[in-house]
């Protein structure tokens, strides 16, 4: 129960302080902003690289734990893009249904793995983030794109915004640090201190981007959403990979992974995408506050 505790407290109440201190202390937007620009491209890299570098990658399924995570990611972006169909929601809706349903908060997944399983679960996080983000990063590019008022996306554009994530270069570079031996002495602490510095600071900035004006929202998208991806997303995920014979511990972390909720930027990149914003902010929210219930379920479904 004491890791429960440690594990759980901690994520949720950075969520609430976040909260409390943009409405009352911190209320510059680009203070936030300027932390968020710190946290995607220096800090939440330097996590995964931290993560994946000690790690013998001969002793990793990665190929089960991809083919996993991947068919699971189809299920839901099958299923979230026919939700928003049958609700009859346009194509600005839909880019914001779909983001509540396959896209991911990984500093939380992040915290909660490390605190529950140590650095096998941070390592196998940085494995999962590994196989997310460029599913989740292909699929919304190419959704914002077929609005049908503009052409295609040319495939060099989208190979290029895919080459230059953080997130990815980061999974790329800890993979290969990791064929490679490890970080050497005194490089290994010093990215291992930067990664540490995200989780709190990431999970500060995601509480403080949450709204409760957005509950009244359309709530019926908000309710079907969030049961998409607090429950659909990880009992697939948890199916697939007991089909594939992923170890205990991968799939702990994979569907714990899958159980997120939203990522706090999904409402960035809907507002600059031209998606639905208001209806975004009301997913990210109601996802955030339902997983209070829904995470600690999962980790004790699948807790090896």
């Amino acid at each position: 129960m004491t890791a429960w505790f440690d594990a759980f407290v901690p994520a949720f109440a950075l969520l609430a302080l976040g909260a409390l201190l943009k409405r009352r202390l911190l209320k510059d937007d680009a203070v936030w902003a300027g932390m968020e620009r710190l946290i995607y491209w220096v800090l939440l890299p330097s996590l995964i690289v931290a993560a994946l570098a000690p790690l013998d990658l001969s002793q990793i399924p990665l190929g089960r734990i991809a083919g996993a995570i991947w068919a699971s990611l189809a299920f839901g972006t099958l299923v979230s893009v026919a939700l928003a169909r049958v609700l009859g929601h346009g194509h600005a809706a839909m880019t914001s249904v779909l983001q509540g349903g396959i896209r991911f908060n990984n500093l939380m997944g992040f915290a909660i793995v490390g605190a529950l399983f140590g650095a096998p679960g941070t390592g196998f996080g940085a494995v999962a983030t590994g196989m997310i983000v460029p599913f989740v990063q292909v699929v919304t590019t190419l959704a914002f794109a077929f609005d049908g008022k503009r052409g295609p996306p040319r495939p060099s554009a989208v190979v290029r915004q895919l080459a230059l994530n953080p997130l990815l270069l980061a999974v790329v570079i800890g993979f290969a640090i990791a064929a490679l031996g490890g970080l050497p002495a005194g490089v290994a602490p010093t990215v291992r201190a930067l990664g540490q510095a995200s989780v709190a600071l990431g999970l500060l900035c995601v509480g403080a981007a949450l709204s409760l004006q957005s509950f009244s929202d359309r709530v019926g998208t908000q309710a079907l959403t969030g049961v998409v991806k607090l429950i659909g997303m990880p009992a697939a995920t948890w199916a697939l990979c007991t089909l594939f014979g992923v170890p205990p511990m991968a799939t702990a972390v994979a569907v714990v992974f899958m159980a997120l909720p939203t990522a706090a930027t999904s409402y960035v990149m809907a507002r600059a995408m031209g998606g639905d914003a208001p209806l975004m902010a009301a997913i990210t929210t109601t996802e955030h506050i339902a997983s209070v219930v829904t995470l600690p379920v999962w980790v004790m479904l699948v807790a090896p």
